[in-house]
């Protein structure tokens, strides 16, 4: 059963490593998911699936999963920093890695030394359909009878004329509905998110949203949206349910 769950933005800009002299720019969202997961260990959970979108071509496929202790790396980021899903040992093979979504996780969880629960990781594709988002949270809720997910995902990428997919006029409207859905937790409106436009909008978490949704299916969990801005013309979105 689903008890919490907190969504956060998945730039490896989050990192300040990464983002070098930008970082203040993204303080206030730090802040903000470091807040979502304590929300998410006030639950006590028996186990964090962790889901982030991975980037897929051609058509639908599977989602990959990722056992606890598998590392990950910013280096194609020129900087010398590894992460690792949760505290296990290294628990994949060696040519198996975190995808950037999930090892920005990874970089959370560690700053705030998560020891609450195990940890697994779910990389979804932009190509999975709702339906099947659906079915793969309520299968994630029921791996434990207290399960909580920590879902990682950009919004819309084409805010302002410098955002990585230009300026298109559709994307604040659609920010704004997915800032009030996830603040809300609207199973019915994630669930129901066009696929088309979101993949036109460039809005990574679209897939991750919908797995939430359906893995949040009977269970009673009210929202709270913590953070919602949109640096470098990016919509990114913090928000807890439990």
């Amino acid at each position: 059963m689903l008890v919490a769950a907190a969504v956060c933005p998945c730039p490896p800009l989050l990192v300040p490593d990464v983002a070098a002299g930008a970082a203040p720019e993204l303080d206030a969202a730090r802040a903000a998911c470091t807040d979502a997961l304590g929300v998410l260990a006030a639950a006590r959970p028996g186990r964090l699936v962790v889901v982030g979108p991975v980037e897929r071509t051609g058509p639908e496929t599977n989602p990959e999963t990722y056992p606890e202790g598998t590392r990950g790396s910013f280096r194609g980021f020129g900087v010398d920093l590894d992460v690792r899903l949760g505290q296990g040992d290294e628990g994949s093979p060696a040519e198996q890695r975190l995808p950037y979504s999930l090892a920005v996780a990874a970089w959370l969880l560690e700053r705030t030394g998560w020891s609450d629960a195990p940890v697994e990781g779910l990389g979804v594709g932009d190509r999975l359909a709702p339906e099947r988002c659906a079915r793969v949270g309520r299968d994630l809720a029921t791996r434990s009878e207290r399960v909580a997910l920590l879902v990682m995902g950009d919004a819309s990428a084409c805010r302002t004329l410098k955002a990585p997919g230009y300026l298109d006029e559709r994307a604040a409207p659609f920010d704004a509905e997915v800032a009030r859905a996830l603040g809300t937790a609207d199973m019915a409106a994630l669930t129901t998110l066009d696929t088309g436009l979101a993949r036109e909008l460039k809005a990574s978490g679209r897939a991750p949203w919908q797995v939430l949704a359906g893995a949040a299916e009977g269970a009673d969990l009210g929202g709270s949206l913590l953070y919602e801005d949109a640096p470098y013309g990016v919509g990114y979105i913090v928000a807890t349910w439990s």
